[in-house]
């Protein structure tokens, strides 16, 4: 089954931190076609805003038919979706892109802000051994209680308030955390130190690119990312964030 243009209904909708929001959304069957690093883009009823916005799936739930989406506050699109209340009916396209290859072998999980919520349903699927390294900017730590129902959870936080001070790698190296194989999602700079640790440590690495979308079907040609190989599509060493990813394999793209 690919990807459903529906009218999904707002189940629940709740602020978790500041301008962190967390929405549970009736998507019925949309929900047994979605697998961890997928996104849905969701339609605003502003007419004046005619994209959809491209948020990242947090959880799903396949015998209720829902999607999770933890989302943050980005602009006047996302402002408007976080007033929505239970019952609002709102058009979502997907489930969208390719999400992540799960290989067996033991995992390093890794989430850096915004990024942290579409590891959660990898984490919760993964039935091999695996360690959640999850980046904040300060010690209002989302999510985390939930990642602590499926392994071990390490955490470097931007001021040092909590766990490591530094990033995500400062993270690995100091609590000597060891994986074959690399899922993460984050801000661009969390990417790159991530390819060149993979690359330097051997392993191979799946890095969630998030770029601004705007069709989110690999038409506009609007979230290309440098690649290695050229695109079938347009003949040039481009990728499309929104068809070809969002996730690839670190080595393939040039970040």
């Amino acid at each position: 089954m690919g990807k459903q243009y529906i009218s999904g209904v707002i189940k629940s909708q709740n602020e978790i931190q500041t301008d962190i929001f967390d929405l549970v959304l009736e998507v019925g069957d949309m929900a047994k076609a979605s697998v961890p690093g997928q996104f849905v883009s969701v339609y605003m009823k502003d007419g004046s805003k005619i994209l959809p916005r491209p948020i990242s799936i947090c959880g799903i739930n396949k015998e209720e038919g829902t999607l999770r989406l933890v989302y943050r506050i980005a602009g006047g699109g996302t402002r408007e979706l976080s007033k929505y209340e239970e019952g609002t009916k709102v058009r979502v396209l997907g489930p969208l892109g390719n999400g992540f290859t799960v290989k067996n072998k033991k995992a390093i999980l890794i989430g850096g802000g915004i990024g942290i919520p579409p590891m959660l349903e990898l984490a919760k699927e993964l039935n091999q051994e695996k360690t959640m390294v999850l980046g904040y900017r300060d010690e209002n730590l989302f999510l985390k209680d939930e990642f602590d129902r499926y392994g071990d959870v390490v955490i470097s936080t931007e001021d040092g308030s909590v766990g490591t001070k530094g990033n995500v790698i400062d993270a690995i190296k100091e609590a000597g955390v060891t994986g074959d194989v690399i899922y993460a999602c984050g801000p661009m700079p969390m990417l790159r130190g991530i390819k060149a640790y993979a690359a330097e440590m051997g392993i191979e690495a799946q890095i969630s690119l998030e770029e601004r979308m705007a069709c989110g079907i690999g038409a506009c040609l609007g979230c290309v990312c440098k690649s290695k190989e050229k695109d079938a599509h347009s003949h040039v060493n481009n990728k499309r964030v929104c068809k070809d990813g969002p996730v690839f394999d670190a080595q393939e793209v040039d970040i």
